[in-house]
């Protein structure tokens, strides 16, 4: 009996420390990352840069309280303000409408009025159904960017559609005044026979 409890406390004594498995401690540190690499969102920061037009650009500058409207003319697009008239005409190019120039127009505008996200698009008649498609994209928004950098960025989203007025026409909120031309003056009335005419009488 004792020798059995001496040999346990010399075996207790010479017996090695116990090793820290680490093979298994990676592998499950592998698998973890694996899955969090698998399910992480990953957020891009994307730098917005704004083409505005050049400074020699020359745009008419859109008047206080604007109320824009793009007419669709079979010869041009005509951006103009409810109240006062056309502020910029995009002529036809030789391959159709001028997408670009009228985006241009409209970024310049934007810059005036940023808060502003209403546009009406007035159309003539036999207008194009894809040409009207063509120019609410261009209305609502731009793209800026390129490559996998491009981005979409607001215009005037919020449209309204109607008949542009014809060619010519005052705008709704212009007054037409008519001068009605003078009357001819009334011929003098002649004397009466044996009356004295009063130029040149005396008394």
């Amino acid at each position: 009996m004792r020798r059995s409890y001496q040999y346990r406390k010399l075996e207790r004594h010479t017996r090695k420390p116990a090793e820290l498995l680490l093979v298994p401690m990676i592998d499950i540190f592998t698998v973890l990352v694996t899955f969090l690499l698998m399910t992480a969102v990953f957020s891009r920061t994307v730098i917005l840069q704004l083409n505005l037009p050049a400074p020699q650009t020359e745009f008419k500058e859109p008047p206080p309280g604007l109320q824009l409207e793009v007419m669709v003319r079979k010869d041009q697009l005509m951006v103009a303000d409810r109240n006062t008239g056309p502020l910029h005409a995009v002529p036809n190019t030789s391959s159709g409408y001028d997408y670009d120039a009228l985006t241009e127009y409209l970024k310049f505008v934007k810059t005036k009025f940023p808060e502003k996200t209403e546009a009406s698009i007035l159309l003539e008649p036999d207008t194009a159904y894809d040409t009207l498609v063509q120019v609410m994209d261009h209305v609502r928004v731009f793209e800026a960017g390129q490559g996998a950098n491009t981005v979409q960025a607001e215009l005037f989203p919020d449209i309204s559609i109607g008949d542009a007025p014809a060619p010519g026409a005052a705008p709704e909120g212009a007054t037409a005044v008519a001068v009605a031309p003078a009357a001819p003056a009334a011929p003098a009335a002649a004397p009466a026979p044996g009356q004295p005419s009063g130029r040149g009488s005396k008394p």
